[in-house]
């Protein structure tokens, strides 16, 4: 066989190695934990959304038996530094978050007081003997009355709840507006959502007094961002903490930002000397998890008379919720918003304007998608209603505006690299050719039934490296992953990242990297992540990065690792390095049948170090960075079938299909589960999911028979259909994709049903499409 012709681990559809383990109950979960002498916690949360705290009595929950102590804010006063997400960004105001509420509450569901018990039933049993006095407080919970000048002020240090602005622009655009031959507008609403990870959130803390040593356990994405913020909050060094994130459930981004209950089981168990545990329930998952998707668009598009773009302008208001969370940021969703929302159109005018409101509530944070679901939306609707204004199909009028020439400068100033953006369009334009899905529709509308077809088409910068930060000014850098690549001397290979898997698959296809890179078998591999010994930087998982950036740096470490294997068995066989190949965990001189296994090398290269000349004395093992600088450009079209019930006004999505460029796959089996997840989100973005609070600030969906998440019932079999052209900006090719499904899907059901509607006049401005809304839509023109 010759050696292009053997098979390559990259590209195929190999079975996730986690899945043993994970689906035979032997998974290790941070709740999972039960160390020697562990307490627990409860939290006492605030019911009042905003007020002012006047006095908080511990002594009735002090007195129950085993409790060990009650904690409040004066109890931790000049232990830790304030948490504060600072940024560079002009036009933003920091917030300080308290470790517990000091003298008010910002929303229901802040933690007020800790009890630390025996077990966590007594824990919760002594909140009931803490009493706490709050005056109330006005708030306005509406973004756009808390940005008024005359509004109640959150946080009294600032003069206004607009904490923070920015504006992104490009020629004229009211004079493009002004020549326009068609405009359409819109405003437009993507309610507030919660990431609900199937594992709510838990940490467990130990500490070692005599060594000065912490260790937290936490169901994080980010370990080597906690890591690193909980010594510069501690004051411990960095080489005296560890973070392990060990298997996770689940975390869309609710999991990769810091949690004061984080720091705070890390202080307890300092101050007691014993291990501390907290989980949440789902109430306070649901009440206490950052949110995300809560903005108002209000947008205007222009076209020339040939349907081509002339001008785009927005004004947008992101509703951040009570605090700036560490470390992305209040900005990190809507100024996401005004960045990606020219999509992947050539818009030569453009003007986007974005408000931050701090509004009590629980904190926006990042969550799958990140500010480019609500962009796309908007954008993906003007597209449409464009469409119909101007009596194109709106697959065509897509086409003729998609970027056609690369490297391409977006409005808002990002660069899109190559990427398949008409491919895709013309991918799925041909299923619905292929499957008749028009002609179904016509026949259907024909019997009175609601039948729509929806598009939509976007691009999202993924793998970011340094130069560039998830959100302006941010205090952590995105870029830059480490791997370090080892044999040992039983001739097994162990590759170590900084990432932290939370369901994605990652064990399996970084180790497809590596075992491309070194020339192993994948068996022979085993992929240590999550966890923050040894790793002097690595921040963790969110972005689409993983791929990118771990399986950039799992090349460099692999190739460099193979070449000082090369040089030691060069010098076993007589051989020259560069008539030597590596495949199957074999060295093999070409041409011949001499051949050394990785156990051989490896045991000469330590057992008989001395031996070696001294050029090759060394162990065999690497660590190299990678750091993709600005990243690379991800795209998708997606097209969806949607029939609307109109007695019960539900809607059902009939059939999915979705082409996605997300440059060389490494598992294409992976690559499906990925984008089917976060296509069911996006479902059920679009059509379920909301986060709801009265007027007063009470939160109505802190339980799931209130917060509706798609079942299997409403997820429909869907294609994915891959384009895979290599990133040109990224080693091995690779671009992120976990995040696309959860983009492309509300706006394309969006259009689906506003299609399915179109006989009506009614056109989709808000999400998620709940029944109820569209009963109101409906009879609105009945």
């Amino acid at each position: 066989m010759s050696l292009d012709a053997r098979p390559k681990s990259v590209g195929r559809s190999v079975k996730r190695v986690e899945d043993p383990r994970l689906l035979t109950g032997q998974g290790a979960y941070t709740d999972d934990l039960r160390p020697a002498r562990m307490v627990h916690v409860a939290i006492l949360r605030s019911d009042h959304a905003h007020g002012a705290i006047r006095a908080v009595d511990t002594t009735g929950a002090n007195a129950m038996p085993g409790v060990l102590g009650v904690y409040t804010a004066a109890d931790f006063e000049g232990e830790i530094e304030p948490i504060r997400a600072p940024s560079k960004m002009r036009d933003y105001k920091m917030t300080t978050t308290p470790l517990l509420a000091v003298d008010r509450v910002r929303y229901v569901g802040e933690p007020v007081a800790a009890v630390v018990a025996e077990s966590r039933y007594l824990a919760e049993d002594a909140l009931r003997g803490i009493e706490v006095d709050i005056d109330p407080l006005p708030a306005a919970l509406d973004p756009e009355a808390a940005a008024e000048p005359d509004a109640p002020v959150l946080h009294a240090e600032f003069d206004s709840n607009v904490i923070l602005a920015r504006e992104f622009g490009r020629e004229d655009v009211d004079a493009a507006l002004a020549v326009a031959a068609t405009t359409v507008a819109g405003r437009f609403r993507f309610r507030r959502k919660s990431p609900l990870a199937i594992e709510n959130r838990c940490c467990v803390a130990e500490y070692n007094g005599g060594r000065r040593e912490l260790t937290l356990h936490s169901s994080t994405q980010v370990p080597g961002i906690l890591r690193d913020c909980l010594s510069d909050l501690t004051g411990l060094p960095g080489n005296a903490i560890r973070v392990i994130a060990a298997d996770v459930g689940g975390g869309f981004g609710g999991k990769a930002s810091l949690y004061t209950e984080e720091i705070l089981v890390c202080l307890m168990a300092r101050k007691l000397g014993r291990p501390v545990k907290f989980t949440s329930d789902r109430l306070e998952d649901l009440s206490s998890t950052s949110q995300a998707f809560d903005e108002i668009v209000d947008a205007t598009l222009g076209f020339d008379a040939e349907g081509r773009i002339v001008g785009l302008s927005a004004d947008v208001i992101g509703d951040v919720g009570a605090y700036s969370i560490y470390p992305w940021t209040a900005a990190l969703e809507p100024v996401q918003v005004v960045s990606f929302l020219p999509g992947p159109y050539d818009v030569p005018a453009y003007r986007g304007r974005v408000r931050g409101v701090a509004t009590p509530k629980v904190p926006m944070g990042p969550y799958r998608g990140v500010g480019r679901p609500a962009a796309v939306f908007a954008m993906e609707r003007l597209i449409d209603m464009g469409a119909r204004k101007l009596g194109l199909d709106p697959a065509e009028l897509r086409r003729r505006n998609l970027v056609k020439e690369f490297p391409y400068r977006a409005a808002s100033g990002l660069i899109w690299d190559q990427s398949a953006f008409v491919e895709s369009l013309e991918t799925v334009e041909k299923v619905v050719a292929d499957e008749g899905l028009r002609d179904y529709q016509a026949t259907a509308r024909a019997e009175g039934r609601h039948v729509g077809i929806g598009y939509a088409s976007y691009a999202e910068l993924t793998g970011i490296g340094s130069k560039i930060p998830a959100a302006p000014g941010m205090p952590v850098t995105t870029g830059i992953e480490s791997a370090t690549v080892r044999i040992d001397p039983s001739g097994a290979v162990t590759a170590i990242f900084g990432v932290a898997s939370h369901g994605q698959g990652l064990e399996t296809t970084l180790a497809q990297v590596v075992s491309d890179a070194l020339g192993c078998r994948l068996e022979d591999i085993r992929v240590v992540q999550g966890d923050t010994a040894g790793r002097a930087y690595g921040t963790g998982t969110y972005a689409s990065r993983s791929t990118v950036l771990a399986g950039g740096a799992g090349t460099l470490a692999g190739e460099a690792v193979k070449e000082r294997l090369l040089k030691v068995a060069a010098e076993m066989l007589e051989a020259a390095p560069e008539d030597l190949d590596v495949h199957d965990s074999r060295v093999t001189i070409r041409g011949t049948d001499r051949q050394l296994s990785f156990r051989d090398v490896a045991r000469k290269a330590y057992l008989e170090f001395g031996r070696l000349p001294k050029d090759l004395q060394g162990e065999l093992e690497e660590t190299r960075l990678y750091d993709p600088s600005v990243g690379t450009t991800s795209s998708a079209s997606h097209v969806c079938l949607v029939e609307v019930d109109a007695e019960t006004c539900g809607v059902k999505v009939l059939r999915y299909v979705v082409a996605e460029d997300c440059g060389v796959v490494i598992n294409p089996m992976i690559v499906d589960g990925q984008v089917h997840g976060g296509v069911a989100q996006g479902i059920g973005a679009a059509l379920l999911e909301e986060v709801v609070y009265d007027a007063d600030g009470q939160l109505l969906t802190g339980s799931l028979v209130d917060y509706v998440v798609p079942s299997a019932s409403e997820i429909p079999h869907m294609d994915v259909l891959h384009l895979e052209s290599p990133s040109p900006t990224t080693l091995g090719g690779y671009r992120g994709m976990g995040e696309g499904g959860t983009i492309g899907a509300p706006a394309a059901v969006a259009n689906a049903v506003s299609d399915a509607l179109a006989p009506l006049g009614i056109e989709i401005t808000e999400v998620p499409i709940t029944p109820e809304r569209l009963f109101r839509l409906i009879h609105q023109k009945t």
